[in-house]
């Protein structure tokens, strides 16, 4: 874990152009928006990235904690957010000593692929701890075992087509064959789990999960699910 998060602390380019970066956290964070169960609700969104539009969460929800592990976008999100009371910047220790049933809404999106089984493990027994009655988990951008590089190439250029980055989306991918998120990722391995494997570890540490009919990132052959604790 530490590997990758050197990774996403210093430049890189997962996002194309500034086109893609907006187009992203644009729609992830509307489908955050539509999952937000009151106006009062307490929303943690653990692995947030840079979360450029969470200020359209933190006008559904009463707050919104945004939490961080790279320490450069930890600063960039402070940066952003200095002036909107609502939003508060963690890192994941301090995400971890939150007081028990603090949450109302915990999204984990586009994390979990990077932790291994048993950090997964640790993490939602740490969230179920952390998410209050009648609150949800949301785990999404779950990776399956027979995802491959052209179906994500594939995803990529239709989103690119749709909000009008395909030009560099195409010359992004080329790119990317040399990139350094190609070789941490070579060195690392990403995790994933079948529909099967991740409901049981979900279900095995206290909830009731259930997999959505959409995944919250633009890639459909990606699981996104809701958990909530019994």
């Amino acid at each position: 874990m530490s590997s990758w998060i050197a990774f996403w602390d210093r430049p890189h380019s997962i996002y194309v152009n500034d086109r893609h970066l907006d187009a992203h956290y644009r729609d992830v964070t509307r489908g955050i928006v539509a999952l937000v169960p009151a106006p009062q609700a307490r929303v943690l969104d653990f692995g947030c990235g840079e979360a450029t539009q969470a200020g359209e969460i933190a006008d559904a929800a009463a707050q919104v904690m945004l939490c961080e592990a790279a320490p450069s976008v930890r600063e960039h999100l402070e940066a952003r957010f200095a002036g909107n009371p609502k939003i508060a910047v963690l890192s994941p220790e301090q995400a971890e000593r939150l007081s028990d049933a603090s949450v109302d809404l915990l999204v984990v999106n586009s994390v979990a692929q990077y932790l291994s089984g048993t950090e997964l493990d640790r993490w939602l027994a740490i969230w179920r701890r952390l998410i209050a009655p009648g609150g949800a988990l949301i785990l999404a951008d779950i990776i399956p075992p027979n995802a491959g590089a052209l179906g994500d190439a594939a995803a990529l250029m239709r989103y690119a087509f749709a909000n009008g980055f395909a030009a560099a989306a195409i010359v992004s991918m080329i790119r990317t064959m040399f990139s350094s998120y190609r070789k941490v990722r070579a060195e690392l391995g990403i995790t994933r789990y079948s529909q099967a494997e991740i409901m049981a570890k979900i279900a095995a540490q206290g909830f009731a999960v259930e997999r959505l009919p959409f995944n919250l990132e633009h890639n459909p052959t990606r699981m996104t699910f809701r958990a909530r604790p019994v």
